[in-house]
């Protein structure tokens, strides 16, 4: 399980996450804040590092697309 690629993909979700809280905690955002948490949870929870990157990728879209809208 503990695998290579597992582990970079892991430590980068992981840390995109936690910049993403901290953006949003510093902008009083709660798209990013939630986001951040779900990616955190996301590089937590999830085994494999393909479906990983497509999770999180796809939070980072909607993140972006919420944060546009004025959310």
């Amino acid at each position: 399980m503990f695998n290579a690629n597992f582990l970079f993909a892991s430590l980068i979700w992981g840390s995109v996450g936690m910049g993403y809280f901290i953006y949003g905690k510093k902008q009083s955002s709660w798209a990013p804040m939630i986001g951040g948490v779900l990616m955190i949870a996301a590089s937590y929870f999830i085994g494999s590092a393909l479906l990983m990157s497509l999770v999180c990728i796809s939070l980072m879209a909607a993140i972006y697309f919420l944060v546009k809208q004025g959310y």
